[in-house]
């Protein structure tokens, strides 16, 4: 109950007694929530009273982000973090501890790959990259003290095609966690819960919220108890989500089936288009049956190919450069999922902290752009393509 003291203006009176509610969830941006005695506060620790204390422990706009969140994965207890790669890092430190060992996929996002390369093993957790796409491979990979096991569905930006149910049915033979990073896929697209998964990554700056306008991740977990672990290691270390962040992204969840259909349906045109231009030496998208992993994206993704394209232009730096200036309309920008197309060169972006030799390995040349697909019209972007594959040849 907020005590009102008669003549008082330093805190604010109770928002009027109202018959209706909003349609749209209000904004709470309060850090500090007051109680009435001592003892509700007591209650409210320990379980028996719903309530809010500190925005750090947690706030009205980010329950209601990830309740949304848990209905579309099918899951209950998904805490939401100012980043997505707070919510990685929620779930590798939050869950691991030094002694243990965990596997990677090869072709992680580039700072994912670098929490495991750098980061986890300077705090004793050991760990491994393997392909994901190969089931022996990880299974080499395996030692005693393995615990977690975290991979892409879709790979960033090489559109790679992890073997998920390979990998759960690897994991539950070997009692392992199988932790997914659902990004690039969505829930629209794929549910990692379905197929044997313990553990669901996203980041929400992405496609989810879908704007370029906040900046948010969440962790779920199968298990009540890793659930409440990822909740706790996110309070204590602070990984607090913004309420504004939360409210926009609520607004952009409201329309991202409809923005992820449509996008998603360009998309496939868009891979098929830009394949047959001259100085294109190669495309990939999931569904082109020239994909490394087709037949396992048909069966795994039931026939969606997603909203991302990578090419792979002839020539280096300079048609990358020459191609870029002359893409009039999109944004080259390191990000994906806004609404408008976006253009990533990850030489110079996400992979840029990797070597030549290195990015080499991955099909990372300087002459490699990722698409993410917007909502223009087809017959828009394809026009633009053509102008800028040819102004780089």
């Amino acid at each position: 109950m907020m005590r009102n003291a008669k003549g008082s203006l330093v805190r604010p009176v109770p928002l009027p007694a109202s018959a209706s509610w909003p349609l749209v969830t209000p904004l709470s941006p309060s850090v500090a929530y007051a109680s009435d005695t001592p003892d509700a506060l007591d209650d409210q620790y320990e379980g028996r009273l719903q309530g809010y204390t500190y925005a750090r422990e947690g706030h009205p706009n980010a329950d209601v982000v990830a309740a949304r969140l848990d209905m579309m994965e099918g899951i209950d207890g998904g805490v939401v973090t100012g980043s997505g790669m707070g919510a990685v890092s929620c779930v590798l430190m939050g869950l691991l501890q030094s002694g243990d060992h965990v596997i990677g996929g090869a072709q992680l996002y580039g700072r994912s790959t670098r929490l495991m390369a750098e980061d986890l093993p300077r705090l004793g957790i050991a760990t491994t990259l393997a392909d994901p796409c190969d089931v022996a491979a990880v299974r080499a990979a395996l030692r005693p003290e393995t615990r977690l096991i975290l991979v892409e569905v879709v790979s960033n930006p090489s559109l790679r095609i992890s073997d998920i149910d390979g990998l759960a049915g690897l994991c539950r033979e070997q009692g392992v966690l199988l932790a997914v990073d659902n990004t690039f896929t969505t829930p629209r697209g794929f549910r990692p819960f379905d197929h044997g998964a313990d553990i669901v990554i996203h980041s929400l700056t992405k496609l989810l919220a879908g704007h370029s306008d906040v900046m948010l991740g969440y962790a779920a977990a199968r298990d009540p108890e890793l659930a409440a672990r990822l909740r706790v290691f996110a309070v204590t270390c602070g990984l607090a989500p913004s309420p504004f962040d939360c409210w926009l992204a609520e607004r952009g969840l409201l329309s991202f089936e409809l923005r992820y259909d449509r996008a998603q349906a360009t998309a496939a045109v868009l891979a098929d288009h830009i394949a047959g231009l001259k100085g294109v030496k190669r495309v990939i998208y999931p569904m082109r049956e020239d994909h490394p992993d087709h037949a396992r994206a048909r069966g795994l993704l039931a026939g969606q190919g997603g909203t991302m394209v990578s090419f792979e232009l002839d020539g280096a730096r300079t048609a990358a450069n020459a191609f870029t200036r002359a893409a009039d309309g999109l944004c080259f920008a390191p990000t994906l999922g806004d609404v408008g197309t976006t253009l990533s060169h990850p030489a110079t972006s996400s992979h840029r902290a990797l070597s030549v030799e290195a990015r080499e390995v991955l099909g990372l040349s300087e002459g490699f752009f990722r698409v993410s697909v917007g909502l223009e019209e087809p017959e828009v972007l394809m026009r633009i393509f053509s102008q800028a594959v040819a102004a780089a040849i």
